[in-house]
């Protein structure tokens, strides 16, 4: 189902969802090279890779030209690589304008909602903090990648799980093409559990959908609220 929007308005402004979407837009249109040997460097200059964190050292030539994982030493491409903050920045990198236009819709529809619950540094910090976890659910499932990871989806799947618990009840607006082409409304939690389950459909295809993180992201971002659950709805 795509969404088209939700039918629970916040009571007071997104600052820092807005934020988010601004700064996505800035690092895709701004810095992030559109095509050829550039955007390449770039992306395995500054994005999350699964072997590197494992094997705590930036990739080597060979490792990037044979597509395998070595923990044997050898001088890295980037030395002077972050790794930790790599897993920060690919959270604001995007592929392609349909990467990134998908991702910044879905955070405008849940994201309001949720950082009215949190307030704008505790939405903040979740955020931060639900993507960076997501991203480590996708590199504990594939140790030995050396395929870079970018997008927000980890840390957007989180705001879901978020939702979710918040605002079960409350209606999203929905197509689903080719079958359906006007917009009805169904309970939050039918469209997101739908969604959750639909991330195990890539499980063992050949598909550049790092689903493992969207999963991840998406239990975090529910067992988080759920813990705070009490004290979110005392504070809004």
């Amino acid at each position: 189902m795509i969404p088209i929007r939700d039918e629970n308005p916040a009571h007071r402004r997104s600052w820092m969802t807005w934020l988010i979407v601004a700064t996505c837009g800035y690092v895709f249109f701004w810095l992030q090279p559109s095509q050829g040997n550039e955007a390449i460097e770039f992306t395995y200059r500054h994005a999350t890779i699964p072997c590197e964190l494992v094997t705590g050292e930036a990739l080597s030539i060979s490792e990037i030209n044979a597509d395998t994982c070595d923990d044997r030493p050898a001088d890295p491409v980037f030395p002077n690589k972050s790794l930790l903050g790599s897993v920060v920045a690919s959270l604001f990198m995007h592929g392609s304008i349909g990467h990134l236009l998908g991702n910044l819709w879905v955070l405008l529809i849940f994201g309001n909602n949720v950082e009215d619950r949190m307030g704008h540094l505790g939405f903040a910090g979740f955020y931060l903090i639900g993507g960076i976890l997501a991203s480590g659910a996708h590199v504990i499932a594939n140790p030995g990648s050396t395929i870079p990871v970018v997008g927000a989806s980890g840390a957007i799947a989180a705001v879901m799980g978020s939702y979710l618990v918040l605002f079960p009840t409350a209606r999203v607006v929905s197509l689903v093409p080719p079958f359906i082409f006007w917009p009805f409304r169904v309970p939050a939690v039918v469209f997101l559990l739908i969604w959750f389950a639909g991330q195990f459909a890539l499980a063992g295809q050949e598909s550049l959908i790092a689903w493992e993180a969207h999963a991840g992201g998406f239990v975090v971002g529910m067992a988080y609220t759920a813990l705070r659950r009490r004290s979110l709805s005392h504070r809004w």
